[in-house]
């Protein structure tokens, strides 16, 4: 074997090994006293020096290798060390493993490294944006349907009470969308999943306007929740492709996008009433002929059907045609990126990875249980336990009701900045004790209004940064693939149905009684212990 080495490693060999210089140093003198000082130091190692000044050199351990000496301008300095080992071939002698450079070399491979970092690095926020506008679409989308609902049940000829199967449909699909999300992300290109997901989820936007059976209109929710889930796991884990320890700032943008599209639907939607009465007024005997007109070769056809509310139907083209541009752009990304991404996120994540990953990624799934559970629960309720309970009118229940929202969302945006300077485990921390007090005020203040008020919006923005920052500090301990962020998703998904659908049952057992708050205080010191626990699995030594 043989190596050739800069001068910067000299009289780096084994003892007994043979040694050549090869160099031209000008005047003759300092190559001269360059020669006796290498000499001295390689004697220290036991090396035999052997002089190449530009002459044909045959090496005493390898009669088959001739060394010859460089042709250079005076001046010109160049210096080659090469170690040959004991027990080896001629041919692995011969073969050179490093070559000197010439600073010209040098200087066009800098730049041309330079111009290539930067080209990942615009092409990695690029990436970025389109994510957070794919989950601005996803914000718009899931938030419409609140506005929409009696459109919808009027479009089927149900009343909305009898169409809350929508709900159950679509988290369904959420659940299922997250499960093979999860899966497909290990062996399908993150971007092109993406890609489809959005798709699907313009399709059906443009799909559920013209829906006249509340059968296929269900159906088409549980394709949107099946889209949602595997965006939301996708988009997750792609960020974490993306930025690495680097994400917890662009994590928490990511979510804050989320929330800003949930605060946009509203006033879309009433934009779009904006003129609702007149049409509406015009369409309604149309609608009650067609309804009367029904038929065994019609059924078919009454599927689907032009909806009397056109800004219904406008309302939702113009989300559908928003989200089919993201989903153009991700497709983009896919054709660019497809080979990249995949190789940078296997090679990150076999690098690391916990003792105790699937202990972690448990406690973390119920983590998650308690904390959507609770943010749902308290979102969903607290407008009726304002009402019912503390004794306040509709108009204040619903400005309590705007002020937890209102204050997840600000902090969710005021924490884009906030993960910057702090660690994703310090937020984490501090959002449990605002979430532990607040709660602990709502119990112990449940008929003070002005408690209500104050402990609403604390415990609003304590649950802002939760779930994006938890998915962040996992990440710094063990890999996160597309199964590990399915499964703390469904944790989340799996609180959101279960929690308030029990709650509802408690308080309408125990009508006195502050179910609500007890559920929210009880979550807060179950996600408090939690978190301790899953620090000490994570920090434990490999």
């Amino acid at each position: 074997m043989s190596a050739v080495l800069t001068g910067e490693t000299l009289a780096r060999g084994l003892p007994g090994n043979h040694v050549y210089f090869n160099w031209r140093l000008r005047p003759r003198w300092l190559d001269s006293l360059f020669h006796h000082v290498i000499a001295q130091a390689c004697a220290r190692w036991g090396l035999t020096v052997f002089l190449l000044q530009h002459s044909h050199v045959r090496s005493p351990s390898f009669p088959g290798l001739t060394l010859t000496g460089p042709r250079r301008k005076p001046g010109g300095v160049k210096l080659e060390l090469e170690v040959e080992f004991r027990g080896f071939g001629a041919a692995a002698a011969a073969q050179r493993l490093l070559q000197a450079e010439t600073p010209a070399q040098n200087g066009q491979k800098a730049a041309t490294s330079r111009r290539s970092g930067r080209a990942r690095s615009v092409l990695r926020c690029f990436s970025t944006a389109v994510l957070y506008a794919a989950f601005l679409g996803l914000g718009v989308t899931v938030a419409i349907l609140g506005p929409t609902f009696p459109d919808l049940a009027r479009n089927v000829n149900r009343n909305v009470s009898s169409l809350s199967e929508i709900f159950v449909g679509r988290a369904l699909g959420y659940l299922c969308g997250s499960v093979v999300g999860g899966v497909l992300f290990d062996c399908m290109n993150h971007f092109l999943l993406l890609g489809m997901s959005m798709l699907a989820t313009t399709i059906g936007l443009y799909l559920i306007p013209f829906c006249k059976a509340a059968t296929l209109l269900i159906a088409m929710m549980s394709v949107f929740g099946a889209s949602f889930g595997a965006l939301d796991t996708g988009a997750n884990v792609l960020i974490l492709a993306l930025w690495g320890d680097e994400g917890a700032p662009h994590m928490q943008a990511l979510h804050f996008s989320f929330a800003l599209g949930a605060f946009l639907a509203p006033l879309l939607a009433k934009l779009a009433w904006g003129t609702s009465a007149s049409t509406q007024n015009h369409t309604e005997p149309d609608f009650d002929l067609l309804m009367m007109n029904r038929s065994s070769e019609a059924t078919s056809d009454s599927l689907f059907a032009v909806p009397e509310d056109m800004n219904l139907l406008w309302t939702y083209v113009s989300i559908g045609t928003y989200v089919l541009v993201v989903s153009v752009f991700l497709f983009g990304l896919f054709c660019i990126k497809r080979s990249r991404q995949k190789k940078s996120t296997a090679s990150g994540q076999r690098a690391r990875r916990a003792k105790y990953h699937r202990a972690l990624l448990c406690l973390l799934f119920l983590f998650f249980f308690f904390y959507v559970g609770a943010e749902v629960t308290f979102g969903s309720y607290i407008f009726s336990f304002a009402t019912t309970h503390v004794g306040m009118t509709e108009s204040e229940a619903a400005g309590l009701n705007s002020i937890f929202w209102g204050t997840f969302a600000a902090c969710r945006g005021l924490a884009i900045f906030f993960a910057t300077v702090l660690q994703p485990g310090t937020m984490i921390v501090l959002s449990n004790i605002g979430s532990l007090v607040s709660s602990f005020f709502l119990v112990l203040f449940d008929k003070s209004p002005l408690c209500l008020w104050i402990a609403t919006s604390v415990y609003g923005a304590s649950m802002a940064t939760t779930f994006p920052s938890g998915v962040s500090w996992i990440e710094q301990y063990t890999s996160i693939s597309g199964k590990s962020a399915a499964f703390f998703v469904i944790g989340g998904t799996v609180g959101e149905m279960a929690m308030p659908a029990v709650i509802g049952i408690l308080q309408g057992h125990y009508p006195d009684l502050p179910v609500i708050l007890y559920t929210c205080f009880a979550s807060a010191i179950s996600t408090a212990v939690l978190f301790p626990v899953m620090y000490k699995l994570a920090t434990l030594p490999l």
